[in-house]
């Protein structure tokens, strides 16, 4: 029997990858846009947020060779020159491919508040999806939301670690809540976790919210080693639940029209909002048993 469907509209929240933006993301996954439509008849919506962190030529590897071979050097006299493309945080020192691991996120602060803002002025969303820098942060956005977050940064906090964004705290009078609810889900295309013990609050304990992974095999961008931390950060991520790890045969991209890599995501969907809706006990089958590429 065919997979049930929700019968409630669906919500989620689109955040792009370093150099990029909302508009430039939602022009790269129209087609993913398209098929999801079609797939969810009580409806969805693609919210695609823009980072604050807006990017010099100087926070660009190679920007002259990738852009303009017989371009200048990116600081003239001094001043370096902004472009159109965003990020929601810098790494330390992205400049130079020799620094080691683990890194620090310059701006990261200025990222999630931002996030935190979206999701107070245009949520409820039900989940959130990201590439690359924002498949790392949408794993950060669904822990951050869930139950008992803000106890676990306070324990890391004590040991060092990033305190809990105040952005994402709401104080009722009585107690300080988050400002949104848990999600439902959560979806990274070739996101990566930190070993870095700053931002272990993120991932210790674990994230319990769903969350499905792509990687691509040939990603020479963002290390499989690197997207695996952000996989072992979440329950059930992997060994007798690894089909929640989605491999696709290709680069640092998100295949947004291969039918059985979007076939994946909506499965995925889903399943998890059916079960939100209380139909879990009456699935004839979950994703991992549909025939998609878990």
């Amino acid at each position: 029997m065919a997979q049930p469907l929700p019968t409630k509209p669906i919500k989620i929240l689109m955040l792009h990858g370093f150099t990029q933006s909302g508009t430039l993301f939602r022009a790269k996954t129209r087609a993913l846009e398209k098929n999801l439509i079609k797939a969810f008849p009580a409806g969805i919506t693609l919210h695609y947020a823009t980072a604050p962190v807006r990017l010099f030529k100087s926070d660009i590897p190679n920007w002259d060779t990738v852009n303009d071979p017989n371009a200048p050097p990116p600081e003239i006299n001094g001043k370096d020159e902004e472009t159109g493309v965003f990020g929601w945080w810098r790494r330390k020192n992205s400049t130079d491919p020799n620094l080691p691991e683990p890194y620090v996120y310059e701006g990261i602060e200025a990222g999630l508040t931002h996030v935190a803002e979206v999701l107070k002025q245009e949520g409820p969303f039900d989940g959130v999806l990201g590439f690359s820098q924002g498949g790392a942060l949408a794993g950060m956005v669904a822990s951050l939301l869930e139950p008992g977050r803000r106890e676990a940064f306070e324990k890391a906090q004590a040991n060092g670690g990033m305190r809990y964004p105040e952005g994402f705290e709401e104080d009722s009078g009585y107690v300080i809540d988050a400002i949104h609810p848990p999600l439902k889900f959560a979806v990274s295309y070739s996101g990566f976790g930190t070993p870095n013990p700053l931002y272990q609050g993120f991932y210790n304990p674990k994230i319990k919210t769903p969350m499905l992974h792509f990687l691509g095999s040939v990603d020479t961008v963002v290390e499989e080693k690197r997207s695996l931390r952000l996989v072992e950060a979440c329950e059930g991520g992997r060994g007798k639940n690894g089909e929640r790890v989605v491999y696709h045969p290709g680069g640092h991209f998100l295949p947004s029209s291969q039918r059985q890599y979007v076939g994946a995501l909506v499965a995925f969907i889903r399943e998890v909002m059916v079960e939100a809706e209380g139909g879990g006990a009456q699935k004839e089958e979950k994703a991992e048993d549909m025939d998609v590429p878990f």
